[in-house]
């Protein structure tokens, strides 16, 4: 299990999927980069999120209880995305959450769900790295990103 490390639902613990198939980004690491994020943007309050890849949905369920208005999390494998949808509803925040189970980069040829100021991406290690920039670059090309957004994307060192 991992939890929400801060804001109005901080505390509060979250289901992970079962198996190996996601790795959660770490409450520490979450701690960090939120703390960068809020210090970039100047907090999160109405903020809209897209979260690429999204696995556990910790980082955008985090960005929900520090403040955004909105979230969409995509995450192609069933099971996770069904995770996803329990924790929010029990976390209270289904009705700002809409859970895409499909690929990224064919949520991102589609027209946007929401107009994000953060755009985090935690692609699989496996993933190819040209497929995810690719899968950005439509995300920024078809409008998912306000003019200043910020995009956030974790990788292994060896990228």
């Amino acid at each position: 299990m991992t939890r929400i490390v801060a804001g109005s639902l901080g505390g509060r613990r979250i289901d992970t999927p079962p198996g190996d198939s996601t790795r959660p980004t770490s409450d520490r690491v979450r701690e960090g980069l939120f703390s960068r994020v809020e210090s970039f943007l100047g907090g999160l309050s109405d903020a809209g999120v897209l979260d690429l890849y999204a696995g556990s949905g910790a980082v955008g369920l985090e960005a929900l209880s520090r403040g955004a208005a909105r979230a969409v999390l995509v995450e192609s494998d069933r099971r996770a995305a069904t995770v996803i949808r329990r924790n929010a509803e029990a976390l209270g925040v289904a009705g700002n959450v809409e859970v895409l189970s499909r690929r990224a980069e064919r949520v991102c040829a589609e027209s946007p769900r929401v107009l994000a100021d953060l755009l985090f991406a935690d692609p699989p290690y496996a993933a190819d790295a040209t497929g995810v920039r690719t899968t950005l670059a439509a995300a920024l090309a078809g409008g998912w990103c306000a003019p200043r957004a910020l995009l956030v994307v974790e990788r292994p060192t060896r990228a």
